[in-house]
């Protein structure tokens, strides 16, 4: 079997290690037994990854419908964890759940698209008190959070919920995975914001590659709320230099302890330590990213790396844009360092009410210094090789280079450069927190 008595005894049922590279039946074999606890007329929802996600969702969904139809489940609908993403089309939502004309999906019936700030399409189940948000937070915020969420996780909906999760190095929680796909990826507008700006308060080196985070305590806090059983699947997956995805890792069973049992896997597999910074950085920016609201982790992940002063090159000529849900509030605004991010969020109703969008600003600059007038700047420069043109990238505060003429091998050789193939994956530290 593919679990040991100690991870049973605690809630998760799983396998895996920095090392390891699971193989189909191995991963079918834990989905099989961490099914058994799903009554056999159980209604129930799947929480996916969106197309920005590179996970193992196409190996485990198909394992997953399977074992549930020979369960003779009532009912089985998906959902797409999107966050404030647009929409996939029907193509995409298929390679997602690896649905293709010769792979079944038996029992599938409705694959759901999240609409966060659609009211009619939320629901709320519950209320973080201002007290309970204080102790979870350490004091960054104070005030009371209502737990507003997708509707179809209401009370009596679903008996089951499903949570396909890659668990990796992220910016607002420490690691993505677990109850994160909850809050923010079905959230209505309350959590969406304060879980980003609490991340953003919290200061991003306080947070990327922790487990234990504001962020994650309050999204855990949050999710008690939801009423029906949560099962969550944890995965740590890589691909190799011929595309292959390896998947190191798969533990199932509570949204607590399964996160954190394939986070410990994650921080051997997905932070790299350099021992020294550089005075520049390239990243070749994943090809997921298309958008800087989520390509936005070439810094996030690189900026630990960066000597004061230096220069980080983003190449990304298939980034076409800053955002389509949030970018004309990002080009109004501008990057810039918390403090200053603070400052405006102080001064702007607009901001106040898109705490997201604040977050965000400061996240992709990622920390400031005082220049010799005491004024706050960014700790490093951002030049943009992408498809923005140059009147974007300076409207908000970033750098501009023409992609056609990035050369790599300008850079490669340099001893005080750092070229990072697929940024974005992989958080790159000096040294071990």
């Amino acid at each position: 079997m593919p679990t040991t008595a100690s991870q049973k005894a605690a809630g998760v049922i799983g396998n895996g290690a920095a090392d390891a590279d699971l193989s189909p039946r191995e991963m079918r074999d834990i989905l099989a037994e961490s099914f058994l606890q799903i009554a056999p007329d159980a209604r129930v929802l799947a929480i996916i990854p969106d197309k920005t996600r590179d996970d193992n969702t196409d190996v485990l969904f198909p394992f997953a419908a399977d074992i549930l139809s020979e369960r003779r489940v009532a009912q089985f609908d998906a959902l797409v964890a999107q966050g404030t993403h647009g929409p996939m089309i029907e193509a995409e939502k298929r390679t997602k759940v690896g649905w293709s004309s010769a792979t079944a999906v038996p029992s599938l019936g409705t694959i759901f698209d999240h609409e966060w700030n659609n009211a009619d399409e939320l629901a709320t189940i519950g209320e973080l008190s201002a007290g309970n948000v204080s102790s979870l937070t350490s004091g960054l915020l104070n005030e009371p959070v209502k737990v507003n969420l997708n509707r179809r996780l209401a009370p009596g909906i679903y008996d089951t919920i499903l949570i396909f999760s890659a668990t990796v190095p992220h910016e607002v929680a420490g690691f993505a995975g677990g109850a994160k796909y909850l809050f923010p990826g079905v959230a209505g507008p309350d959590l969406t914001h304060a879980t980003h700006w609490l991340g953003a308060l919290a200061s991003i080196e306080n947070v990327i590659g922790r487990v234990e985070t504001p962020t994650r305590h309050m999204i855990e806090a949050a999710a008690d709320f939801v009423s029906a059983e949560i099962i969550t699947l944890n995965s740590v997956v890589t691909r190799d230099d011929n595309n292959r995805l390896r998947t190191h890792a798969l533990f199932v069973g509570d949204f607590r302890k399964a996160f954190r049992a394939a986070a410990e896997v994650s921080r051997q597999v997905h932070i790299k330590y350099t021992g020294r910074k550089y005075k520049r950085v390239v990243a070749l920016l994943d090809e997921h990213y298309d958008e800087l609201w989520v390509g936005g982790k070439a810094s996030y992940k690189l900026g630990g790396i960066i000597e004061e002063g230096g220069e980080l090159i983003i190449y990304a000529p298939h980034l076409r844009s800053i955002s389509e849900t949030h970018g004309r509030l990002i080009e109004k605004y501008g990057y810039a360092p918390l403090d200053r991010v603070r400052e405006m969020v102080a001064l702007s109703e607009e901001l106040r009410s898109n705490l997201a969008v604040a977050a965000h600003l400061a996240h992709v600059s990622y920390a400031g210094k005082r220049d010799e007038t005491g004024r706050v700047i960014p700790r490093y420069h951002i030049t943009m090789a992408s498809a923005l043109d140059e009147e974007t990238c300076r409207r908000v505060h970033l750098g501009y280079m023409d992609h056609r003429k990035f050369r790599r091998e300008d850079y490669e050789h340099d001893p005080d450069t750092l070229v990072v193939e697929r940024a974005g994956r992989d958080l790159y530290l000096v040294e071990p927190h």
